[in-house]
């Protein structure tokens, strides 16, 4: 076996559900050829791309978002020598629906389980290892969503999948539900074929965005997106607009709603990674029983979970948004003249 293909069967023995390669190499190819409204079938460099889209503002209070794009783009001033980015990805489908009666919340399908930075990380840290056996002279750096690495970017050339017009990795195999990390090597690997864009003249994601994120294809507004609203935005309740906060419904942290109708998810298959199964409280977070979380009981009952990342401050700003939102319909239901 070639050491690509060492590697890639050391990676699906670590867990992971799916592998791929890519090369950084002409760096001039680092591209993203998705049409837009405003350069239709212009191919733009993705420091260009990414400069545009932090000239809009949309990366809202993401400041980390705009430090140095010329390092988040380009991986060898990451890691001197990079010539490869391995790519590996676990599916997190469950076959569960969200419980959404009345006084319930709805919590993102990612964050029903454990926090998937410490597994994937885990995993990675293993591969490393496994390379170093296989290529002692080789040097390595890995990632899980919270270094300066365009992962999406970098997965859709390996061939996991293609960005789609939400934003987010589509696959054929799993649908809209993988999680991505990403090695970084000085290590000469064979290239995948890079996935090839199959969202056709689908918009059913833009059309179904509750505040109209999705500005255009492939274009995402962080500053609408409910997911950026409930998790990373920092900011009491006043400083997102009203006419947002209505439209967030009874989300409390994060939204499916644009991966949710992608018609590459009648293809998903159950994940086999108990972690990421729900536990009662995430799959029907009742919004009073929320309410009344001190700090501490906040802080234990989602230990070791993705939905401490707005702190308690935040998640009971997202909570109180929900409850308002939920007296708001109920009032509406309630005037209806029955028949």
């Amino acid at each position: 076996m070639s050491l690509t293909d060492l590697i890639k069967q050391a990676a699906i023995s670590e867990g992971f559900d799916v592998v791929g390669i890519s090369r950084l190499s002409p760096l001039e190819s680092i591209t993203n050829t998705q049409p837009s409204s405003t350069a239709p079938l212009q191919t733009k460099s993705l420091l260009q791309h990414l400069q545009d889209w932090l000239s809009f503002g949309y990366h809202g209070t993401m400041q980390w978002m705009a430090k140095d794009p010329d390092r988040r783009t380009d991986p060898r001033k990451i890691l001197l020598g990079c010539e490869t980015i391995i790519s590996v990805g676990v599916n997190y489908w469950t076959e569960r629906d969200p419980n959404e009666g009345p006084g319930n919340g709805r919590i993102a399908r990612y964050a029903w389980g454990k926090d998937y930075h410490r597994l994937i990380k885990k995993r990675l840290k293993h591969l490393e290892q496994s390379i170093l056996q296989l290529a002692p002279d080789s040097r390595t750096r890995s990632y899980v969503d919270t270094g300066p690495v365009m992962e999406k970017v970098w997965a859709q050339r390996a061939g996991l999948g293609w960005i789609g017009k939400h934003s987010n990795l589509v696959s054929t195999t799993f649908g809209s539900w993988l999680l991505l990390g990403e090695i970084l090597t000085t290590l000469e690997l064979t290239p995948d074929e890079p996935g090839t864009d199959l969202c056709g003249t689908c918009t059913l994601c833009l059309e179904a965005c509750p505040t109209q994120a999705i500005v255009e294809p492939y274009v995402v507004d962080a500053t609408k997106c409910i997911s950026y609203l409930t998790i990373e935005h920092r900011g009491d309740l006043d400083s997102i607009p009203k006419s947002l906060r209505s439209k967030m419904g009874n989300r409390i942290f994060g939204c499916d709603d644009c991966l949710d109708v992608c018609p590459y998810n009648v293809n998903s298959r159950p994940t086999l990674e108990g972690a990421f199964l729900p536990t009662p409280i995430t799959q029907s977070p009742n919004l009073t029983q929320l309410s009344q979380m001190t700090e501490a009981v906040f802080a234990s009952t989602f230990e070791g979970t993705p939905i401490r990342r707005p702190k308690h401050t935040g998640f009971q700003r997202n909570v109180d948004i929900a409850i308002s939102n939920d007296r708001t319909m109920n009032n509406k239901a309630s005037a209806i003249p029955q028949l």
